[in-house]
């Protein structure tokens, strides 16, 4: 039997849908997360399973529990859509041995994907990736069976039961964040859900004070508007435009699973996710007086290095993904972890991305500090110093993989932009870090035919000269 195998990214699996996205291969994901879970002696804790907005993805859970009841073990059904969060943290509070989570979070409309959360809410190590990769694979090799029940004889027999994971959720976000403070502060907040899973939740717990929220794009649209529901600028022009005349405070929004977080600030313009890592630990540092190590995946700023230096606290970098930042957290008891992408995780919680607890923190950074957000970017920089920072996607035809990274690897540089390379690594992808501090990467998407360029510096004016320097060394 021919197959393609499933692998798993970053954070998930990801494909097209009816092309490799089907019910079939999504089954047999299904029947893959059953037999691990039988075999590690997971399985009477149950499971959760949750959906966000993408073209049928209720239907997709439904045949994902159908199959994890058909394995005799309970499963936790969301009976609506659900950010990843909040599926997450419902697996602490059921004491579930995790949950699958049918998302492809920021991908084209045209994918959907399947996630997969360990009984500590957070994302799948490359251990556990491993032992689901393996069972799924023999799953399609016809080695292990993929067993099925309908949902509806599921239900009546009490193997599947439909579960609402938002209020325990928003409790928890309560005890996190002075919520009422920030309902009480007449805060003008605008919020793009860009049609995603996290429509709502802003509006639904800081309603009913003298803040104010506006939320766009707050509808399931699968199509999601004929843009990725990625936060980055190129995808904001709503909420960017809407910004520009000043009659908002904020602008926050969040991917298609709300596991990510942007801003934009009072005049219009967006606030890079390596300022927005930088501005939540600040906030936690310094307004909270919190201390813990920080966490850094290596494609996210390196004034987490200067703030540790200031209070005291050590930084750790790993490779990109939640599945390394994760595990570092839970080990060294972190109060903050974070990456290029706009995910946060936040110690207290769960050692997981939350767009919604993140966005939370930046508005009562904003409340505590009586500053707008432009003014306290400067006052991050004038602790840390100026950095500026964008990256640029390049799309290319799979099969030139082993040749781009056959030039890259063969690739010599002793100056970038005029600067000297103080070193170059391979801790993830191909890194220079330059005299002056500035770093350079380049490295491969987990889940797409995209290569990532990526440039910190001081200045402005040197980001498109460093990242046409990366499209040279790649041959691009």
């Amino acid at each position: 039997m021919n197959y393609k195998p499933i692998k798993f990214g970053t954070d998930g699996w990801r494909a097209m849908i009816a092309e490799d996205y089907t019910f079939d291969n999504v089954r047999m994901c299904a029947q893959g997360v059953a037999s691990y879970l039988l075999d590690s002696g997971l399985s009477p804790r149950g499971l959760v399973v949750g959906y966000d907005t993408r073209f049928a993805s209720e239907y997709f859970a439904a045949a994902t529990a159908e199959v994890v009841a058909a394995n005799g073990i309970k499963v936790y059904l969301c009976e609506k859509t659900a950010p990843t969060p909040v599926v997450s943290f419902s697996i602490l509070g059921r004491r579930a041995a995790g949950a699958a989570m049918i998302t492809a979070s920021h991908n084209p409309w045209t994918d959907n994907g399947f996630k997969y959360k360990p009984e500590y809410a957070g994302s799948a190590s490359p251990e556990v990736l491993a032992e689901l990769e393996k069972r799924i694979h023999a799953t399609q090799a016809g080695q292990i069976e993929v067993k099925r029940m309908k949902l509806e004889e599921a239900v009546a027999a009490g193997v599947v039961e439909m579960v609402d994971p938002a209020p325990a959720y928003l409790a928890q976000v309560r005890r996190l964040v002075d919520v009422e403070a920030i309902k009480a502060a007449g805060l003008r907040v605008a919020v793009d859900s860009m049609y995603g899973a996290g429509a709502g939740y802003f509006k639904r717990l800081l309603e009913g004070g003298k803040t104010e929220v506006t939320e766009i794009h707050a509808v399931r649209n699968p199509y999601f508007g004929g843009i990725a529901p990625e936060p980055i600028t190129r995808n904001l022009g709503d909420l960017i435009e809407l910004m520009k005349p000043g009659n908002f405070d904020v602008g926050l929004t969040t991917d298609g699973d709300s596991d990510r977080i942007g801003a934009v600030d009072e005049r219009g313009q967006f606030i890079t996710q390596l300022q927005v890592f930088a501005l939540l630990a600040l906030y936690l540092l310094e307004v909270r007086g919190e201390r813990g190590p920080i966490i850094k995946s290596i494609t996210t700023t390196s004034m987490a290095y200067r703030l540790g230096e200031l209070f005291g606290v050590p930084v750790f970098e790993t490779p990109v993904g939640f599945k390394y930042i994760g595990p570092k957290m839970m080990e060294t008891d972190a109060l903050l972890g974070g990456e290029e992408s706009g995910g946060f995780g936040f110690r207290g919680h769960i050692p997981e991305r939350d767009g919604v607890v993140a966005g939370l923190f930046l508005l009562d950074l904003v409340i505590k500090t009586g500053k707008k957000p432009s003014q306290i970017i400067d006052y991050l920089y004038s602790r840390v110093g100026p950095h500026f920072y964008d990256r640029v996607d390049l799309h290319f035809p799979a099969e030139q993989r082993e040749a781009i990274i056959r030039r890259l690897s063969e690739a010599r540089s002793e100056k970038i932009d005029g600067t000297p390379v103080a070193r170059v690594d391979t801790f993830d992808g191909l890194r220079y870090v330059l005299a002056d501090g500035s770093w350079l990467l380049i490295r491969f998407s987990g889940t797409e035919p995209i290569m990532r360029i990526y440039t910190e510096t001081g200045s402005p004016e040197r980001i498109k000269r460093i990242l046409d320097e990366g499209r040279r060394l790649a041959g691009l």
